[in-house]
Order: structure tokens, then C-alpha cells, then sequence
């Protein structure tokens, strides 16, 4: 019996370590992803959240977040951290978005390939840096994205490693919380530098400064 009750004990423990580990991480404004859709989806389901399904943690999420945790006895704090996703029964499955790394490795992006561009022109390449992450055939992470073998130029021609404009900051946590000027576009390119043929073939979805933006 004393074996039974210890072998349950281990099975529990290993069970809650599991859990724990699977949640140890916070969704807070800036991340995004399906663990971010599945938690809108619930606090709008209980009537704490009216905004869009659209996995991105924004204002809108992070108020619905304070309204259930004030309700519920948690610390109200509009982060979905392991207390807040354990009671709204959701377990972690995708990596969030949103931290200061994700911030620092799309601004210098941004910097180096829209350094000049209007503001809603450098938001947009952000996007597209996100909008592949969800696309079937480009890595789904921003490192995989960016650093993909002939992606962008500026890692083959040293603007990625020149200081980054206070812009490209701003304009990257933007993307991060949403918004995408460029209509969901997984291309773009400078018709007065581009040597592509095959560029020209895709759709054109907006023209930002001196970028086609393209599906």
C-alpha cells in the first residue's frame, strides 16, 4: 500500500512538473501567436474581452486579461502568466512574441532595410518579417526568417550591423502589436534596385516610400 501511495505521489509530481514547465511562460502586450487566440477566445466566450480573434495581445487583450485576474483573485497585472493561463485552463504551445530579443532583432532589421523609409514603410517590413513566421514556406521564427540564406540583402551587404535608428525600435514593437501596413505581404522590394524578374510576378498589395509590397 505504502509503494501504491508513493508511486502515486511520483506520478502527481511528475505530472505537475510537466504542466508548470508546459505554462512557464507570460503572454503580455507584443505577443502573439495561437496560445494569444486561444486566450481571447475564452475571455470573450466568459464576457471579458470584445476585440478581434486575431492572436495578437494587444491593449484590448491586456484589459480583457486585468478583468478576468481582478475577478478571479489573481494579481492584477494584464500579463497571462503560469497563475492566469493555469485558471483560464490553457496550456502554453507556441513561443511568445514580444520579448525585448524579438524587439532588438526586428529593429535592426527595419533599420537596415527601410533606413529612410516612411514610418508606416518601416512598420511594414516588420510585418512581412511576421506575416512569413505564419506562412508555410518560410521558417516560423524571426531568427529563421531573417537569417534565411538570401532573404535580404542588408545581411550580405553590412546595413545589419551599422547602428539602428531610434525609428526602427518604435516601428518593431508596432509590427509586434499588430499592425501591419502592408496588407499582409510576405515580399517587398525597391523597383529602382531590383534584379529579380520573378519579383515583378507577384501581386502587388500597397506601395510604401520607395517599396512594392507584395502577396
Amino acid at each position: 500500500m505504502k509503494k501504491l501511495v508513493r508511486a502515486s505521489a511520483l506520478v502527481l509530481a511528475l505530472v505537475l512538473c510537466l504542466t508548470l514547465g508546459a505554462s512557464a511562460v507570460t503572454y503580455q502586450r507584443g505577443s502573439s501567436g495561437s496560445t494569444v487566440r486561444e486566450i481571447q477566445t475564452r475571455l470573450k466566450n466568459w464576457g471579458y474581452y470584445y476585440g478581434e480573434l486575431d492572436g495578437v495581445y494587444g491593449s484590448r487583450t491586456e484589459a480583457a486579461v486585468k478583468r478576468f485576474q481582478q475577478k478571479n483573485g489573481l494579481t492584477v497585472d494584464g500579463k497571462a502568466g503560469p497563475q492566469t493561463l493555469a485558471a483560464m485552463g490553457i496550456r502554453a504551445t507556441d513561443t511568445v512574441l514580444g520579448t525585448q530579443g524579438d524587439v532588438q532583432l526586428l529593429a535592426r532589421l527595419i533599420s537596415a532595410e527601410a533606413r529612410g523609409e516612411p514610418y508606416s514603410g518601416q512598420v511594414a517590413v516588420g510585418a512581412v518579417v511576421l506575416n512569413r513566421m505564419k506562412h508555410p514556406s518560410f521558417p516560423n521564427t524571426m531568427a529563421g526568417v531573417i537569417y534565411q540564406a538570401g532573404a535580404f540583402s542588408c545581411l550580405d551587404d553590412g546595413q545589419f550591423n551599422k547602428p539602428v535608428a531610434d525609428s526602427a525600435y518604435r516601428a518593431a514593437r508596432d509590427a509586434l502589436n499588430g499592425w501591419d501596413p502592408s496588407g499582409g505581404a510576405i515580399y517587398y522590394f525597391n523597383p529602382a534596385t531590383a534584379t529579380s524578374k520573378w519579383i515583378w510576378s507577384r501581386p502587388l498589395l500597397v506601395v510604401i516610400g520607395k517599396h512594392r509590397f507584395c502577396s
